[in-house]
């Protein structure tokens, strides 16, 4: 059966690519700026590249806000990419302070500009870099989420000068490090997955993280 997603088309992001990902993992893909489809979606994604305050209020003055808040209540799969994650939280820091989409309690902070060693190094966080699974969890906590298959240190590829920070530990699926501190690489509250690198990217395990979304 092929599944149906629909990705949120609002001025802002990287709509070619992630469709072409989805499309070649099967999915029959529209995108579209239509409040009234976004509530229909079968799957919705959320991709987003650039600042945080441009791409809330690409989502406002299209009235998509309160469509895709309604849409997550559904229970229906969601998924947010790179800065599309970081929407799905309260509040960002970025150029200011600008309220986000509010399903995942949290908030976007600034990557430090130094390392754990107080060290300057670069940001943005660019590249390839490895997910591992928070602390104190087991070997079986990536079972039957977005994470399903993937062996712990799979690496993938990152693009981002904020991080999300979820208030609620076990929101955090996954994490990465970057000099030492650490990054939240995917969060995850009932149906809603965010992942601040770009599995359309991120070669066969980004692949099979799409193909993941597809099945849940």
């Amino acid at each position: 059966m092929r599944h149906k997603v629909t990705v949120v088309d609002y001025g802002v992001g990287n709509l070619l690519s992630v469709c072409r990902a989805l499309t070649h993992n099967g999915a029959d893909v529209i995108t579209t700026e239509d409040p009234e489809k976004i509530l229909e979606a079968e799957r919705l994604v959320l991709p987003g590249v650039g600042a945080y305050a441009d791409a809330m209020n690409g989502l406002r003055v299209r009235n998509l806000v309160g469509a895709i808040q309604q849409y997550a209540q559904t229970g229906r799969p969601f998924l947010g990419i790179c800065l599309g994650m970081q929407m799905m939280l309260d509040n960002s820091e970025e150029f200011g302070s600008h309220e986000g989409l509010g399903l995942i309690p949290g908030s976007v902070i600034k990557i430090s500009a130094t390392d754990i060693d107080e060290k300057p190094h670069k940001v943005p966080h660019i590249g390839w870099n490895t997910l591992k699974q928070p602390a104190g969890r087991d070997a079986t906590y990536w079972q039957d989420t977005l994470l399903r298959g993937l062996q712990t240190d799979a690496s993938v590829y990152f693009v981002h000068s904020f991080t999300a920070l979820p208030s609620v530990q076990e929101h955090r699926l996954a994490d990465t490090y970057y000099g030492g501190r650490l990054i939240s690489a995917v969060i995850h509250r009932d149906n809603l997955y965010g992942c601040q690198f770009h599995p359309e990217k991120s070669g066969p395990i980004g692949l099979k993280i799409i193909e993941n979304f597809l099945c849940l």
